[in-house]
Order: C-alpha cells, then structure tokens, then sequence
C-alpha cells in the first residue's frame, strides 16, 4: 500500500498527480457531504480516513482512533476503504448489490474498494453507505465485533 507522510489532507491532495487528486476531491467531497455527525477526517495511515475520535471511543484494540472510512491512491489504483461495509455482512451484501446494480464492475477486497477512474465509482452508492451509519450504530457494531 502506498502511504503517504503529509501531515494534512490538502497536503496529501498537493503530492497526487493531476488526475488522481481531482479524483479523490471528488469522492472526498461526496465523502464529507454525506458523513453523519460525530466522525472527524483526519490523516491516518498514510491515507484519509474519516475516524470516530478515541475521546467518543476510547476502548479500541489497538489504542487508535477507530477508522469508519478511508481514501487512498495507491501505486496501481485509488481505493475507499469502508469498514463500516467490512464490519457487518449484512450491509456488504446491500453495498455489492447496490454496487452492481449501478452497472459499474465492483472491485473489492474485504473493504477497499478499488477503482482507476473516477468514473468507475457508482459515486451514489458511495454516499449512500457512508450516510447509511451513524457514529453510535458504528460504536456498536465494533463493540459487538470485540465480543466474539
């Protein structure tokens, strides 16, 4: 994974060639339209992540803020990453459906979602699944996670 250094999310945009910026702009912007109160956009592994803070979380495996969202370019393609579709079958099974319904080819890992172009982002369903999690559901969801 290609990581950047960049100490903000301008900064980080500012390092990406032409192109792939005006990408992740895009997407970051239908990102931030739609992100429900309580999650904050920082820079976090070397990408842009849209976290639930440790003050609203604190109790997370790895003492680090507890990631929802992400997007990245890496060497080869631009990827979102959605834990929120990772975290819970049933709302990846609703995601992939809503995804190929949009007549775009979804190219998923467990929760990266990788494209070349902007335009191979079906970017409604982007917003969509972002909307779809309010920071509490999340809180939940993770916390019922570390149970099993």
């Amino acid at each position: 994974m290609a990581r950047s250094s960049a100490a903000t999310v301008e900064g980080y945009l500012q390092e990406l060639p032409g192109e792939r910026a005006e990408a992740l702009r895009v997407v970051r912007g239908v990102i931030l339209d739609h992100l429900p109160p309580g999650y904050v956009e920082t820079m976090n592994w070397g990408m842009i992540c849209y976290e639930v803070p440790l003050a609203r979380c604190p109790d997370t495996y790895n003492k680090q803020p507890l990631m929802f969202a992400g997007l990245a370019s890496q060497k080869r393609h631009m990827a979102v990453f959605l834990m929120c579709v990772y975290s819970h079958q049933g709302s990846r099974a609703a995601f992939e459906e809503k995804f190929r319904a949009s007549g775009k080819k979804l190219d998923m890992g467990k929760s990266c979602v990788r494209f070349r172009r902007l335009e191979d982002l079906p970017l409604q369903v982007i917003a969509e699944t972002i909307a779809a999690t309010p920071v509490e559901d999340y809180i939940q969801l993770y916390r019922e996670s570390r149970r099993k």
